[in-house]
């Protein structure tokens, strides 16, 4: 005869959730965000949460005291539109950049009259005859101090991914898009320009140019393009480079910056972007010959 009371298993199924678990962990509760975060770096100790996720939720934490200020593009560095240039010019723009949105001004860099998104530039191709101002998407101002957390709630909220930056006196500061303050939370986002190491770090472009990555090797630009980069630094220079990216900034005696342009060994290196104080990416084309040689 089967036992109506069925001995059930020693180890039962743990149903908290992570939440629960955390919450569990935390009692007495931290009593200042250095506290917690220490305790969330426990908890991993702990195999409560992994490693993402503890690194996920202090970003969170210190997020909360985080400012638009505090992660925007400085005016600067903003790639902008004018809205006087000709459909080419802006079309070109759009692809050395590879931005998926831009703000568009009239006459001063101040005067920003909306945000054009890269695809609809395509609509011109239909409609030459159509006007750049009628493909505009609203712009949306916001103050160095508004706080991350907020900020992300009202791009949430609103549908929005690109806001302009003011300082008190009213004057553009920069830009932040819903992807800087995401990167507080998840780290970097691979964008329009990041590919894995191994799919290629340059690539021939159809104007004769070459996209260069930052992180690629000298000796293999050196291969691909068929210059000695560095036989041109001369005997003086004793530095070992593992980057392209280094090399360049080297020279350059300071980071670059998007737009700067340096030449070496007989070719124009252009920055086309940048992250975190590296070079992401340049734009390498013949340099250009004097008109007396």
């Amino acid at each position: 005869m089967s036992d109506p009371h069925p001995a059930r298993p020693s180890d039962k199924e743990d149903k908290r959730g992570l939440l629960q678990k955390i919450a569990e962990f935390l009692h007495p509760s931290p009593d200042t965000k250095d506290e917690l975060i220490d305790s969330l770096v426990q908890a991993q100790d702990n195999d409560i949460i992994n490693e993402e996720s503890r690194r996920m939720l202090e970003g969170v934490i210190r997020m909360s005291d985080m400012t638009a200020g505090d992660v925007m593009v400085a005016a600067a560095k903003m790639d902008l539109l004018s809205i006087d240039a000709p459909a080419a010019t802006l079309l070109n723009q759009i692809i050395d950049t590879g931005h998926s949105r831009f703000p568009v001004y009239e006459g001063e860099r101040e005067n920003i009259l909306g945000i054009l998104l890269a695809k609809d530039m395509l609509k011109l191709q239909r409609a030459p005859e159509l006007n750049i101002k009628a493909l505009l998407r609203p712009v949306v101002f916001v103050p160095e101090s508004k706080k991350l957390n907020d900020l992300l709630k009202q791009f949430r909220d609103h549908r929005q991914h690109m806001a302009m930056v003011i300082d008190e006196f009213g004057r553009t500061a920069g830009l932040i898009t819903i992807e800087d303050v995401l990167e507080q939370i998840v780290g970097d986002i691979e964008d329009e320009f990041d590919i894995e190491q191994d799919e290629g770090d340059i690539f021939s472009l159809a104007d004769q140019t070459f996209r260069i990555s930052g992180d690629t090797s000298p000796e293999r630009v050196m291969e691909v393009l068929g210059v000695d980069v560095l036989g041109a630094l001369g005997d003086d220079d004793v530095h070992e480079f593992d980057t392209i990216g280094g090399l360049i900034a080297h020279e350059m005696g300071h980071v670059p910056r998007r737009g700067e342009k340096y030449t070496l060994a007989g070719l124009d290196f252009v920055v086309q972007h940048t992250r975190a104080g590296a070079v992401r990416w340049f734009k390498v084309s013949p340099a250009a010959q004097d008109a007396d040689t």
